[in-house]
């Protein structure tokens, strides 16, 4: 354990002694950091979540038809009931194996529970709705109640036909209400806004083009993720929307170095703004794209009471995203995409993105930069302000670099707020030749907290590499796996969050 964390754990302990620790924000909690997470991870582990027979239909390039499943809630807490709706063709039978995404000794995750065998059948594909909706309405195979004895943590169900032997995953998110340091918060949304099932229903598509930027389109939770659409080819995704690619690397690093971290969807921060009020930092994390009005308020609250924020991603909270109700009127099962935050810059109309009905708030004046135009490349993770203080400890000077960190989304153009400083920054190649340039920014809450901005969803890469896990390439560059540098600053960040 670092000794910075051991300090930190001897602050606790003293503060406890007086009493209580009072927060920043406001929060007061009694006793030490709790020892939920490592306690967790001490339990024995398994690298059998992985999938290890699975297909895509190369007439659809993105599903599974063999076995595909989704369930009926984002996150839910413990006590409470998930339903888990299969299809499997040919009929026959199926299992499911649920396992909790961690470190685990370096495995990956726990096996935690198998329901099944279950009698599979072929559950029907949807009607094209208005908007070209894709909403499944599926009979379950199973209804569970989460043990109370669930940590909170991103939960893989693996699909396994007994017959065909083909696997594929469902995913959600066990959550809780407990005081924690950290708050994870999946970027789920971005998840369904990507997901093609069954061949080009996602957000993006408008039925003229696959990338179209406008608010033709809606999509729904309520069908199964299929294989991830951009930037690599990577099975693993098949079911599980994008958290293994961009997400579970800093999952697999904070469990590792045992933080109190705790997970929430972005329905819950859309939601329950007391679900960010409750910890000391609040991380966004990998391909962040897509916030309701009422996330980036809540978010935004946060931070004004105090919380700390860091921007461990890319692309973020860029696109104003409505949540409606399903058609058996459940909340926020439906998305779509509504406008622009900060409105459109003229090289997006030129794009072209909208036209959009909505204009939010700029985001750089929560994140302390933006999305800019052209946003796809890939560059080097440059250092411009080395005398800040977190950089201590790595060693690095201005203009040293940790190469091709920054990809295939980033931020520019910083917000003029007192005390930012852009930590570090450089130029992306693009394609077409074209060049960005990206920030990442540093400023200071109202409260004595911190915000930051790392400026590219490859952050965690530069984490860990879990089982399983895929180097990611785009646009001419790609980050090279876990660098200790990237370790210090994010241990620098967050250890000046818990002080």
């Amino acid at each position: 354990m670092p000794s910075s964390r051991i300090l930190r754990r001897q602050l606790l302990k003293s503060a406890a002694a007086t009493g209580a620790l009072t927060l920043a924000s406001g929060i007061v909690r009694a006793g030490e950091t709790s020892d939920l997470i490592r306690s967790e991870n001490a339990k024995p582990g398994t690298t059998d979540w992985q999938l290890t027979y699975t297909r895509v239909d190369p007439k659809t390039r993105y599903r599974s038809p063999w076995i595909e499943g989704y369930v009926s809630r984002a996150s839910l807490r413990a006590g409470e009931s998930l339903d888990l709706m299969v299809s499997a063709n040919p009929a026959g039978p199926f299992k499911v194996d649920i396992y909790r995404m961690g470190y685990y000794g370096g495995q990956g995750a726990r096996h935690v529970l198998t329901l099944g065998p279950f009698e599979g059948c072929v559950q029907p594909d949807p009607p094209v709705g208005e908007k070209r909706l894709r909403e499944c309405a599926w009979a379950p195979c199973a209804s569970l109640t989460i043990p109370k004895d669930w940590v909170s943590g991103v939960y893989l169900g693996k699909l396994s036909h007994l017959k065909e032997r083909y696997q594929s995953y469902v995913v959600f998110i066990v959550r809780d209400d407990r005081r924690a340091d950290l708050i994870f918060q999946c970027s789920d949304n971005t998840w369904v806004a990507y997901n093609r099932w069954p061949d080009n229903f996602a957000l993006y598509d408008d039925g003229k083009s696959e990338w179209a930027l406008n608010n033709v389109s809606q999509v729904s939770y309520d069908r199964p993720y299929g294989k991830y659409c951009q930037i690599l080819d990577a099975p693993l995704s098949q079911g599980s929307g994008e958290f293994l690619l961009w997400e579970f690397p800093l999952a697999f690093w904070l469990e590792r170095e045992g933080f109190d971290v705790t997970y929430v969807s972005n329905t819950d921060v859309h939601s329950d703004p007391g679900c960010l009020t409750r910890g000391r930092g609040f991380l966004s994390v990998g391909h962040d794209e897509y916030w309701s009005l009422e996330q980036f308020k809540n978010v935004m609250a946060a931070r004004d009471a105090g919380v700390n924020l860091a921007f461990l991603s890319g692309n973020t909270c860029c696109f104003v995203s409505p949540f409606s109700s399903s058609s058996s009127g459940i909340p926020n099962r439906i998305l779509t995409r509504a406008g622009r935050y900060g409105g459109l810059s003229e090289a997006e109309k030129a794009y072209p993105m909208g036209p959009f009905d909505i204009e939010g708030p700029n985001e750089a004046t929560l994140i302390g930069a933006r999305t800019i135009s052209p946003f796809n490349g890939a560059g080097d993770w440059i250092v411009k302000e080395a005398t800040s203080w977190i950089f201590e400890g790595t060693g690095m000077k201005e203009g040293d670099s940790i190469p091709g960190l920054v990809g295939w989304e980033f931020h520019g153009d910083p917000a003029d707020i007192a005390g930012l400083q852009v930590v570090a920054g450089g130029e992306t190649i693009n394609s077409g030749g074209q060049k960005a340039n990206w920030t990442a920014t540093l400023y200071p809450g109202p409260k004595g907290n911190w915000v930051f901005n790392a400026s590219t969803i490859w952050w965690a890469q530069g984490l860990s590499s879990p089982p399983g896990h895929m180097i990611p390439y785009s646009h001419y560059g790609r980050p090279h796996g876990p660098d200790p540098r990237v370790e210090r600053i994010t241990r620098n960040l967050l250890d000046r969050f818990l002080a």
